[in-house]
């Protein structure tokens, strides 16, 4: 049986995390999911084998649609994985957008997680309609980046990895960090401001927009940040990935 008629300006979007995997149809011109998201849990071990038959069962019981686009936690490039730092090793040097368009039937286009949250709050959230160069950053198990001038996409920045102090940024700076480590938000947001300041440095962006998680509280930490350059908080929250993906789906399906 066919699957719903997946017009030029929607796509099916799959946000893949490390526990769960979530779906929903969304309209790329506003952002809006057009359905409830689906979710499955992740699969363990996440190899691709297993993470692709996910996907398949996604897309089935969205009723196959024809256009779907995925975060993935990994650099991609030309919709190979070609970093593995949250997922299983034999991801490296897969094609994920073949994994994927095999498993669901589906033309289907792959890009990073932290990439695809990136476009959603620079299309439809925090910065919207900002010019200039934005870097978006989420802290979640890693710190995502995703870095935008006048609103083009630069891929794959990784900028959690920048070493700070001998050690990945991540590694001190990540939400995951301030739970390891049993941290307060003050202490956390002390590592984070140290985090900006280097960024900052370097980059000399515009304006900062922070999401993952942790932003749901961000009345805890984001008052105690101190950097020159202007912060938001990201606004799309679990959503953004899914919008993300399908956005970036639609325009390379139309390129």
């Amino acid at each position: 049986m066919s699957g719903p008629t997946t017009s030029a300006t929607q796509a099916y979007g799959i946000d893949i995390g490390g526990s769960g995997m979530k779906g929903a149809l969304v309209d790329a011109r506003t952002g809006e999911l057009l359905t409830e998201r689906l979710r499955i849990p992740t699969p363990q071990p996440s190899t691709p084998k297993a993470v692709g038959k996910v996907v398949g069962e996604l897309c089935a019981q969205a009723g196959s649609p024809r256009l779907v686009g995925t975060t993935f936690p990994a650099i991609i490039q030309h919709g190979v994985a070609r970093s593995a730092a949250n997922v299983d090793h034999s991801w490296i040097g897969t094609d994920a957008d073949k994994i994927f368009t095999d498993a669901s039937g589906a033309e289907v286009y792959v890009l990073n997680d932290a990439d695809a949250a990136g476009l959603a709050e620079v299309r439809f959230g925090a910065a919207r309609d900002v010019g200039g160069l934005v870097i978006v950053l989420t802290f979640g198990t890693g710190i995502g980046s995703g870095i935008f001038v006048d609103g083009r996409l630069v891929p794959n920045s990784e900028l959690g990895h920048l070493q700070i102090d001998g050690k990945d940024a991540e590694r001190r700076a990540a939400a995951s960090a301030r739970e390891r480590e049993n941290l307060s938000f003050e202490e956390w947001a002390k590592r984070v401001n140290r985090y900006l300041q280097h960024v900052e440095a370097l980059f000399t962006p515009d304006l900062f927009v922070l999401g993952g998680g942790v932003s749901k509280r961000s009345d805890k930490w984001g008052p105690l940040l101190d950097v020159k350059t202007p912060i938001r908080i990201a606004k799309l929250l679990n959503n953004a990935g899914i919008v993300g993906a399908a956005i970036a789906a639609v325009e390379r399906h139309g390129e």
